[in-house]
């Protein structure tokens, strides 16, 4: 079986994509599906869902698969994963499942990603039966960590109620990721299910300012998942950062995502231009970018401070970016930025060279004195994101001992609990791991298991 080829995806023409948010890739068609299932060896110690964060049983769903029962294999996967369409697009299988297939190690691993789209997509949620235990649980964001502790602790019988800060539901999913890399109507279509399960969510409030931890405990919830997410962008702190023309990546793509900046027909919240710099060199970066590229801009630039092979993105992604005409300039580092009239037009880098490894492993960028001035009408930083302060700064108003570490992320046990009773939090707000979608459900599921523990 390991010499059959992996079967890849249908891509849109690459040129014909630069101007459309439409989904760069087609599932695998019914044969293609069939025929990738085949190279799955169906190991008796399968490692590949040992690099599954919820630990998704992957030879069992890639089985029926190949058997042909499809609905069967979306049934299993949902027995972990709520979300396995949005999964199979966003998560860094590379990085997990598929970088512990057996075929991996002399060839290329099963295309596990693609596969469990697919079943997702061809496939619907089993209707579980729910009996009311009387006990309430707030969740605090939508996102990843939200609609997984939202399913399970549903299902558990609990009235569940999800507060949303934003006027769409998806959190992350919505507000950061680029529809063609996760269409909307497939998120939509998981949101509708915990909707119809009877999960309530409730949009445009703001824990901590339009109601505080202390007043939903008033309000009777027994439980609160703080699932918030890390929306405070890092900036570079160099000069001309307040220059218009300066986005964080955050907000760059909130903009195109959630204010419909990518509608060209009617009037946009974006003040496009020609020439772009993305500074960053991750998942987002490249997000930015291609975004930028469908926008308008003639010329956009990553840049990024070390070489190609230390690039933190997914290489998927780094080739569709380069097939859609996005320029790379490696080992420049950001110095300056120019401005002309309040607004960007220019920005400064020192050349770098790499020197020893640092603490992450990569090798360290070092300057060389050598400088180099690029014409720029935007820059979009994309150099991570920290907690938004706004429930930690809150809890401490109210006299509740909400412990943090220095950075402002909430401390957890490995349960999710913090330091306050009835009070559990997860996701990028308290992160224990990599920040990626399935690590967040990860840590949803493990939260609303330790609810329903301690509110048996």
């Amino acid at each position: 079986m390991a010499a059959i080829e992996r079967q890849k995806p249908v891509e849109q023409d690459m040129i014909k994509r630069r101007s459309n948010f439409d989904p760069v890739e087609e599932n695998f068609t019914d044969a293609q599906a069939k025929l990738e299932a085949s190279r799955c060896l169906n190991c008796k110690n399968p490692m590949c869902k040992k690099g599954c964060p919820v630990s998704v049983n992957i030879p069992e769903f890639i089985q029926e698969i190949k058997n042909g029962n499809v609905q069967k294999a979306g049934e299993i996967i949902r027995q972990t994963n709520m979300l396995p369409s949005v999964c199979g697009r966003v998560c860094p299988q590379e990085r997990q499942c598929e970088s512990k297939c057996i075929l991996g190690i002399k060839g290329t691993p099963v295309a596990i990603g693609a596969l469990e789209r697919y079943a997702g997509d061809n496939s619907s949620p089993v209707e579980v039966k729910i009996t009311p235990n009387g006990k309430k649980v707030a969740i605090v964001g939508s996102g990843c960590a939200g609609m997984s502790a939202a399913n399970d602790l549903r299902n558990a019988g609990f009235d569940v109620t999800i507060f949303e800060a934003l006027h769409e539901t998806g959190g992350v999913l919505r507000y950061g990721i680029p529809p063609f890399r996760l269409p909307r109507t497939v998120l939509d279509r998981e949101i509708q299910g915990l909707k119809e399960k009877g999960v309530k969510i409730v949009k445009n409030v703001v824990v901590g300012k339009s109601i505080t931890l202390k007043q939903l405990k008033e309000e009777g919830y027994n439980a609160i998942f703080i699932c918030s997410g890390a929306g405070l962008p890092k900036m570079m702190g160099i000069k001309g950062e307040n220059l218009n023309g300066v986005y964080s990546a955050n907000e760059f793509l909130t903009r195109v995502n959630l204010m419909h900046a990518n509608e060209l027909t009617t009037p946009t919240p974006l003040k496009t231009g020609n020439k772009a710099a993305i500074i960053g060199g991750g998942n987002v970066a490249m997000d930015a970018a291609r975004t930028a590229v469908r926008v308008g801009y003639k010329e956009v630039y990553i840049m990024y401070r070390r070489t190609e092979e230390e690039l933190p993105a997914r290489k998927e992604e780094i080739r569709h970016a380069k097939e859609e005409g996005v320029i790379f300039k490696l080992l420049r580092a950001p110095v300056e930025i120019i401005g002309e009239n309040g607004s960007v037009k220019a920005m400064k880098f020192e050349v770098m060279e790499l020197g020893e490894p640092d603490a992450s492993g990569r090798r360290r960028p070092v300057g060389t004195g050598e400088y180099e001035t690029m014409d720029f009408d935007t820059v979009i930083v994309s150099l991570g994101t920290g907690p938004n302060p706004i429930i930690q700064d809150s809890a401490k108003s109210e006299s509740l001992d909400l412990e943090t570490d220095k950075k402002g992320y909430i401390i957890i046990n490995e349960q999710g609990k913090t330091s306050i009773d009835e009070i559990w939090a997860g996701g990028d707000v308290a992160p224990l791991g990599e920040s990626t979608a399935i690590n967040a459900m990860g840590a949803g599921k493990r939260a609303a298991k330790a609810i329903i523990e301690a509110l048996a």
